[in-house]
């Protein structure tokens, strides 16, 4: 799942137990959580009470193999948005996300700079009109650079945004993909 959404450009944090993904949910700053049921210590259920006791409006997404009525009428009293049993299709889980987050977006759900413009939701950019075919890591680092368009980004600051810090920083990696995005972008316009 991790790998999946990853290459659909979302950035993922995983827990491997209850206790360390209600820490991580305590102090980070995530637009969704999916949330297994069986996690070892503390289970998902819990988890999602006590993120609700805290006032932690995330959407909750539980992804589970319990498929009875019981346990899925448990999971939404206990705060989730939406439940969703093992075996699922992947396809199947990408649109309850965009779902989930739609009901939860804002107006800062479109970057617009001049003709350029990136739809956060659906993960799609236009320039002109036009769309533009980008990669996961293309539009992660556009949404980077459109996000702050009076700062000068660093190659530090692209490679902890964009790629988790996870390159060898010796590597022209970020020239590589701000060439690809120039091609796409600047290529056929004004």
């Amino acid at each position: 799942i991790k790998r999946g959404l990853e290459e659909e450009g979302m950035r993922i944090q995983v827990a491997a137990d209850g206790e360390s993904g209600l820490q991580a949910a305590r102090r980070g700053d995530f637009e969704l959580i999916i949330l297994d049921l069986g996690l070892p210590g503390r289970n998902g259920l819990e988890v999602a009470r006590e993120l609700r006791a805290d006032g932690n409006r995330v959407p909750i997404l539980i992804l589970t193999a319990q498929d009875s009525t019981e346990m899925k009428v448990r999971g939404f009293d206990t705060g989730a948005d939406d439940y969703l049993t093992k075996p699922f299709a992947f396809a199947e889980l990408l649109a309850r996300l965009r779902a989930l987050l739609r009901r939860t977006s804002s107006d800062d759900s479109i970057i617009q700079i001049g003709d350029l413009s990136l739809n956060l939701l659906n993960r799609r950019a236009s320039r002109a009109g036009v769309e533009v075919q980008l990669t996961g890591k293309e539009f992660e680092l556009l949404k980077c650079l459109m996000s702050h368009p009076d700062e000068t980004m660093t190659r530090d600051t692209l490679s902890e945004k964009v790629w988790d810090g996870n390159f060898d920083q010796l590597t022209n990696v970020i020239d590589v993909y701000i060439n690809y995005l120039r091609n796409k972008i600047d290529r056929n316009f004004e």
